[in-house]
């Protein structure tokens, strides 16, 4: 067991995207990196509009999930909860083709854009707590890397 609530507890398997979270460095970008498989997935069976269905599912899993696990370990944002940076990352491929370059540029620009977190994101992480907090940053940089990899898409 890390921290106070079981392994396979529910919140901890939602809030860390099964355990990802847990990861030895860098858990949010080993987060994004999670994500990117199943974002092929649902693009590829689907097209965006399932994309959008499991970004609205991890988004509201997140809001479930991310503050109860946050305040089992009495931490206003801990490393390990990567649903939001899942969640994120979703949104920031809804416009991507089925294509590497396209998740990459996807990928990265959501990445530079999760760590700098340009206005309201940097409000929302140092101003909001609980999930709200943990959650709306990385909804901000999800928007703001789709309409970075729509722009890399009409001009490339």
């Amino acid at each position: 067991m890390i921290g106070p609530l079981p392994l396979f507890h529910p919140v901890r398997l939602a809030a860390t995207f099964f355990w990802t979270g847990h990861a030895p460095f860098a858990p949010g970008t080993w987060g994004s990196l999670a994500a990117l498989p199943f974002a092929w997935l649902f693009l590829w069976l689907g097209g965006w509009k399932l994309l959008l269905v499991a970004a609205i599912i991890a988004t509201l899993v997140g809001f479930w999930s991310a503050g109860r696990y946050a305040d089992t370990l009495a931490t206003k944002d801990p490393g390990s909860v990567v649903i939001d940076e899942v969640a994120g990352q979703w949104i920031a491929l809804l416009p991507a083709a089925l294509d590497p370059v396209s998740f990459a540029i996807g990928f990265v620009a959501f990445r530079v854009l999760d760590i700098t977190k340009p206005f309201p994101a940097g409000w929302a992480d140092r101003r909001l707590t609980g999930a709200t907090g943990i959650m709306l940053d990385d909804l901000c940089a999800g928007i703001y890397a789709a309409l970075v990899l729509l722009a890399a898409q009409y001009y490339l």
